[in-house]
């Protein structure tokens, strides 16, 4: 159970931006039912997110990928339900994301996704990336791609840190 009540959604100010995240998205998940206690906020956040997962040219499957080892590090459960559906369709398989755990050990990933795991693991856990870390991901990605990534591990890293705190659950109940 969240450690607040989740924001009234009939609220005259919180009103616009929930018709324009029911008409983006289909509804309201429970991330945005807490974030709508600041409309500011939530608005904010959501043209933020919406660049991170819908304009940037990071390909899919790697975004998904990074989120979900996000979710892993950070035992963030509903980041991960709310994004393995979408991983998949995005061409991750199950098996990788089951070695998500372990993916240094796994043989079921790319030169790609190793390098894209290893800065997401670096940013994620240790803050700074290690000049060989850094060279592995900039020998496979473009400058445009680098910057998406790195702004796609900060989002998440952001996305699961507001959800923890707040002990946002896909079972709660509004």
């Amino acid at each position: 159970m969240a450690r607040i009540p989740y924001a009234d959604l009939t609220n005259p100010e919180a009103k616009p931006l929930v018709e324009r995240i029911v008409a983006e998205r289909g509804g309201v998940l429970h991330l945005y039912q807490m974030l709508l206690h600041s409309p500011p906020v939530a608005s904010g956040w959501l043209n933020y997110l919406t660049a991170i997962r819908q304009q940037s040219t990071l390909p899919g499957g790697l975004r998904e990928l990074v989120i979900m080892r996000i979710a892993v590090l950070n035992g963030a459960p509903y980041e991960a339900e709310q994004h393995a559906p979408i991983a998949l369709r995005e061409g991750v398989s199950q098996v990788q994301l089951d070695d998500l755990d372990n993916w240094q050990q796994s043989k079921n990933y790319d030169a790609t996704q190793r390098a894209v795991l290893a800065y997401t693991d670096a940013m994620t856990k240790d803050i700074h990336v290690s000049p060989e870390v850094f060279a592995a991901v900039k020998a496979v990605l473009t400058d445009r791609l680098l910057v998406e990534l790195t702004a796609t591990v900060g989002a998440y890293n952001m996305v699961s840190r507001f959800l923890e705190a707040l002990q946002i659950h896909s079972h709660d109940q509004r």
